[in-house]
């Protein structure tokens, strides 16, 4: 689960630093009737401001009232939908980095040491992570007895546990 707001990859025009930081503010202006919104977002060298494209050019009667709400609220947790929209990543051709900003919730349970546990992971946001990471983590391994439990066949998963997934999987641990 998320625990802040993931740093958004963009190179900055007055620094050229390739980190900013939400802040969790709307710029929102309208002409006649049509409105723009952005998301304003801060260089974490300078401190430059950055705007990211929300909504453009859009008729006011097309966009749902309690957007625009939300907007002139600085709805923080608008801020987060918004920079997990593939389309506004898209259109501002942005990336996130996730690193330090999710935190692994086990329910406070750890497992047996011995015999065949099931795990479902469930995530609260899409957040992608590498599964071996997950894994050790929440088993209490480190990350190569874990690649090794799966080149052994006692750590088996229906998802390609390489790589980096962003959505709910399950998996097997043989011990």
């Amino acid at each position: 689960m998320p625990t802040c707001l993931p740093l958004v990859l963009r190179r900055c025009h007055a620094c050229a630093s390739e980190r900013s930081r939400a802040s969790g503010k709307f710029r929102v202006n309208a002409n006649h009737k049509l409105i723009d919104a952005w998301l304003l977002v801060l260089c974490t060298a300078c401190g430059e401001t950055a705007k990211l494209t929300v909504l453009e050019r859009m008729n006011v009667r097309c966009v749902r009232p309690e957007l625009l709400d939300r907007l002139h609220d600085n709805d923080l947790g608008l801020t987060a939908e918004l920079l997990q929209d593939p389309v506004v990543r898209r259109r501002n051709r942005i990336a996130l980095d996730w690193d330090n900003a999710w935190r692994l919730d086990t329910g406070g349970s750890h497992p047996p040491d011995r015999g065949v546990i099931d795990v479902s992971v469930r995530f609260a946001a899409r957040i992608p992570v590498r599964p071996v990471r997950l894994i050790a983590e929440g088993c209490g391994l480190s990350r190569a007895g874990v690649e090794r439990l799966i080149a052994e066949g006692k750590l088996v998963s229906a998802a390609r546990l390489s790589g980096k997934l962003s959505g709910d999987f399950t998996f097997m641990l043989k011990r």
